[in-house]
């Protein structure tokens, strides 16, 4: 248990976006489903459900505005193992294609962005469509499938010949696999998980406009990226700043020599937190795996200061 837990903490202290997301998930999957057991246990299975409603996207905007919270929450929750299984697999595959050539944030923009405009574009079709609008009173949505669909999207417009070895199939091109799920996503769009499968297309949008629009230079995971980092801080205690004097022994001056002294070690510090600063922007930008065997040792070795 002991080593699945630093297993966890690795993940955040290495700055790997990709394993975060991944570990969020699964905590949250084994959290709620422990209470799950717990509480209907106790015969107070109601609570679990009032409080996955309370994570779930309602369909209804009206309800919307009593959990705002849901347009997030939502594509961090799962129910099923098969569920989260394939989610995170996907997740997995292809989001080391975005985090290896575009770096980490690039890849939590994807992922927040595509859950964000599948979970607008799922309310906009139920709301507009009358096929959907009886359910909308009662529909509500989970999974991260929309961010994962924007990832294979734009993983594909990004590398569309690159190509990944499927089991039984062989190597086969991103944009034939991006293809093919689009296409699964919309024929099954009027079944059993329609909702599912609408915010499905709406994650393949924003995952096609969100790497066109890199492209030309807009990037869309910086407002995401600041944002955590603005949240970060609140939590993050400010050091204080002591103020004390020391009695002069001597009123001769320090020699130069003693000066020179002083100043090497100040300056020695400092460099020595620029390169840790370096090595975590090199962390957040390409990941973890790119750095030197010297960068890693200086970083465990900053980790036990």
């Amino acid at each position: 248990m002991n080593s699945i837990l630093e297993d966890f903490k690795l993940a955040f202290k290495t700055g790997n976006v990709l394993n975060q997301i991944i570990v969020i998930n699964v905590v949250v999957f084994l959290f709620m489903g422990v209470l799950s057991v717990l509480l209907t246990l106790s015969g107070q299975e109601v609570l679990y459900a009032q409080l996955s409603h309370y994570l779930t996207l309602p369909a209804d905007p009206g309800a919307l505005l009593y959990r705002p919270w849901s347009i997030i929450t939502y594509f961090f929750f799962h129910q099923g193992l098969l569920h989260i299984l394939f989610n995170m697999l996907w997740m997995y595959w292809f989001g080391k294609i975005i985090a290896e050539y575009l770096g980490q944030n690039k890849l939590l923009g994807f992922y927040v962005w595509g859950g964000i405009g599948g979970g607008l574009f799922y309310m906009l079709i139920y709301n507009l469509l009358p096929y959907f609008q009886e359910a909308v009173p009662y529909s509500s949505l989970l999974g991260a499938s929309a961010g994962v669909t924007a990832i294979v999207v734009g993983a594909a417009t990004f590398q569309p010949n690159f190509a990944v070895n499927l089991i039984l199939l062989g190597p086969v091109k991103l944009k034939y696999i991006a293809f093919f799920s689009v296409f699964v996503s919309f024929i099954q769009s009027t079944g059993s998980n329609a909702g599912g499968e609408i915010a499905h297309l709406g994650g393949a949008l924003v995952g096609y406009v969100g790497m066109t629009q890199l492209q030309k230079g807009n990037d869309w995971s910086k407002p995401i990226v600041n944002f955590i980092i603005w949240v970060k801080s609140l939590f993050k205690p400010q050091p204080k700043i002591k103020v004390s004097y020391k009695k002069e022994t001597s009123s001769r001056p320090k020699s130069r020599t003693a000066r020179k002294s002083s100043v090497k070690t100040d300056s020695k510090k400092e460099t020595s937190q620029a390169e840790i600063d370096a090595i975590l922007d090199k962390i957040s930008d390409k990941g973890y795996d790119a750095l030197s065997k010297e960068e890693k040792q200086k970083l465990f070795n900053a980790s036990k200061d």
